[in-house]
């Protein structure tokens, strides 16, 4: 399936009809299955199917690398998609501990969990990292739009990029769900065998707990979104020991967690100018 279709359209701007055609993006759904047995079926964006097969087993937990798949295959069907992967015994019987049925809306990170706990399990905890400046952090959100090649075609998708000093965008993601961009992006870099301590994850969606905690279980110590997070996310990503900044704009950018992994002299100054609480200036030496 392609990932977006044209369909024709009819106008109403500025007081006039007219009609056209538009390219939107194609959602369908995917059922992913370990030994034989359906796990999830979620619904996304058929494009990188193979990542997101292998990014969603690792942040599901089902596996710890992509070396525990022993195949995949993408098979497509009448209505959808099957992801259908065998896994050794090990892995096998972990997936039996963490087995659940869902049929899940587009991008709901979190659907058919049956508990509490399990939707609020702690994150893992990441090592020291690296150190970048605010100048990097811009660098790397503003290189996000013109790499979102199916959100140009329909401003209709978000995105989860990895960024690193060397190179730049590693890779880039696309998905009508942003935890679906998230566990495609998760599996290109496991795929790659890329160092997700290096770098930085880029975001274009709000920040959630489920997207902290996928960005924990792929390793890397910072994560920088458009948008702001959600008051869980701030405090997951505290325990976690992320670097968590968000409303990235062409004029900066607010940090919330862990600041360390951030120039403070530079993050102080543009706190400073903008007015910051004397909490927040507090924070950012912590």
């Amino acid at each position: 399936m392609e990932p977006a279709q044209v369909v024709p359209r009819r106008i109403w701007r500025e007081g006039s009809p007219s009609v056209g055609s538009r390219s939107i993006p194609e959602e369908t759904a995917v059922a992913l299955t370990y030994n034989g047995g359906t796990y999830a079926v979620m619904m996304t964006t058929p494009q990188d199917l193979e990542d997101f097969a292998v990014g969603f087993s690792l942040s599901e937990g089902v596996i710890s690398s992509s070396a525990d798949i022993d195949s995949l295959d993408v098979l497509p069907l009448g209505d959808g998609v099957e992801l259908r992967m065998w896994l050794a015994r090990p892995n096998a019987d972990r997936l039996q501990e963490r087995r659940r049925h869902i049929a899940g809306p587009t991008g709901c990170g979190l659907c058919g969990i049956e508990s509490i706990a399990e939707a609020l399990r702690p994150a893992a905890v990441i090592g020291a990292g690296r150190q970048f400046s605010p100048e990097q952090i811009m660098e790397a959100m503003q290189s996000l739009p013109s790499r979102q090649k199916l959100n140009i075609e329909t401003r209709a998708v978000h995105a989860a990029a990895f960024w690193n000093t060397t190179s730049g965008i590693v890779a880039l993601r696309e998905d009508v769900g942003r935890h679906n961009a998230l566990d495609k992006l998760s599996g290109a870099l496991a795929r790659g065998s890329v160092v997700a301590g290096e770098g930085i994850i880029l975001l274009t969606s709000r920040i959630s707990v489920e997207l902290v905690q996928k960005s924990a279980a792929i390793g890397a110590p910072v994560m920088v979104s458009v948008s702001a997070p959600t008051a869980l996310a701030v405090r997951m990503a505290d325990a976690a020991g992320i670097t968590l900044a968000a409303i990235a704009r062409a004029d900066g950018f607010e940090v919330f967690t862990h600041p360390r992994r951030i120039s403070i002299e530079a993050v102080a100054n543009v706190a400073a100018c903008k007015g910051v609480a004397h909490g927040s200036s507090q924070e950012m030496t912590r």
